[in-house]
């Protein structure tokens, strides 16, 4: 313990708690308890719970004390004392009073502090645990800087500070590799306590990722000004956010997107240069879905619902031109997943099919009419007479339909 001379023993105490990251009254109680196993060894297993163990906050010294029941035959000295004896300690005991009495042996010293130091380093083991698992406890859900110190196996040993994760192949972004002393941010996934300590769980891919890195960089979101309605992730390629502004003055994506695209330049950086599409939120499906598949131009929409076993089953029939067709379901079919995912609804893409007449018409109207030199019809009056002509043929043929009674009449006027 301190020494004459030395600093008194609560400031250094304090320092030292401070140095550890502890709590100063955690590491006293270590200590006590560090001293109190050494008392108990020294004076003999029968001093079992009854001692206690006080430290003068100035000098350091420990006093041993044992709580002893008065009694008129002691059969048991550890736990008993004469009423006699009692009596010279404190001449009011009565027989069945319990007496607190300084038993501090006259040589605790060198067996006694090496014990001590041995079982206050067990104590501090445990109580710089339990101060990792409070600390990143409070950061579940959070994101956190990491420093890469290597990889092992086909996961990577991160630095967090006071403790380390292991980033599992699981939770890493495909294709991204990283070198010793590379920096990255990671989200807390979670804490577990372990025999080791506590194992601090986390992940690039995880799908809150992307929420909490948009609430870091834009303050509206942490604000509640901006909310964040939907996310679609495919880590370390694309996402898709779904945003909407509660302030009808302040507009939901260019907020996101910041000035000159600073804001959301530094959440594709910190997400390995994923892409990432913003959109507005909207409560009609049809517009939602729609702006989801963005670039894409869609033509129009069909929705059903379906009751089923597992609930309700939502599904959207969009059709669009061949030309868009492609665009629409994008590479390997991920921006119509991710579309599918943002909204809520299984989404099919189907090319509209036009019939040959309304094909013919479309030509004929991209045509500017142009007579020839010859005088002969140019190229768009033949595309309109073979327009006039094949829907005139198509009239015929669903009134001869009609009389055979294929299909109604009204049906084929209307045709």
């Amino acid at each position: 313990m301190v020494r004459k001379g030395n600093k008194e023993f609560a400031p250094a105490l304090a320092q030292v708690a401070s140095e550890r990251g502890l709590d100063k009254d955690v590491l006293l109680e270590a200590i006590k308890e560090g001293l109190k196993a050494a008392a108990k060894k020294k004076l003999g297993e029968a001093y079992a719970d009854n001692l206690l163990v006080e430290i003068n906050e100035k000098t350091g010294e420990p006093d041993v004390y044992a709580t002893k029941e008065v009694v008129a035959e002691v059969t048991n000295p550890a736990l008993q004392i004469m009423l006699d004896e009692a009596k010279e300690l404190d001449d009011s005991a009565e027989l069945g009073d319990t007496l607190t009495i300084l038993v501090t042996p006259e040589d605790f010293g060198r067996i006694a502090v090496q014990t001590a130091r041995q079982v206050m380093s067990q104590k501090f083991r445990e109580a710089e645990k339990s101060s990792v698992n409070d600390e990143f406890s409070t950061k579940i859900n959070t994101i956190i800087n990491a420093k890469v110190q290597r990889k092992e196996g086909e996961s990577y040993l991160l630095d967090l500070g006071r403790t380390e994760a292991l980033l599992e192949r699981r939770d890493q972004v495909r294709g991204e590799r990283y070198n010793p002393k590379d920096e990255i941010k990671v989200y807390v996934v979670g804490v577990d306590n372990t025999a080791r300590g506590p194992k601090i769980r986390v992940s690039r891919t995880h799908p809150n990722m992307i929420r909490v890195l948009f609430e870091t960089e834009v303050p509206e979101i942490h604000d509640k000004i901006i909310e964040i309605k939907a996310v679609a992730r495919e880590p370390g390629s694309r996402a898709k956010v779904a945003v909407k502004s509660n302030d009808p003055e302040i507009g939901a994506v260019g907020t996101c997107v910041g000035h000159m695209g600073g804001r959301i330049h530094n959440i594709v950086k910190a997400l390995g240069n994923e892409k990432i599409d913003i959109i507005e939120w909207v409560d009609d499906p049809m517009e939602l879905i729609a702006s989801a598949l963005k670039p894409a131009k869609i033509n129009k929409i069909r929705l059903e619902e379906n009751e089923t076993e597992n609930g309700a089953e939502k599904k959207a029939l969009v059709f669009v031109d061949n030309d868009q067709l492609s665009l629409a379901i994008g590479r390997a079919g991920q921006n119509v997943r991710l579309a599918s995912k943002l909204t809520g609804w299984n989404i099919d893409i189907q090319e509209e099919k036009t019939s040959f007449t309304e094909n013919l018409a479309k030509a004929a109207a991209e045509q500017q009419p142009v007579e020839s030199e010859t005088g002969k019809s140019s190229l768009a009056e033949n595309l309109k007479a073979a327009a006039a002509e094949a829907k005139a043929a198509e009239a015929q043929k669903n009134a001869e339909t009609a009389q055979a009674g294929e299909i109604q009449p009204e049906e084929a006027a209307a045709t």
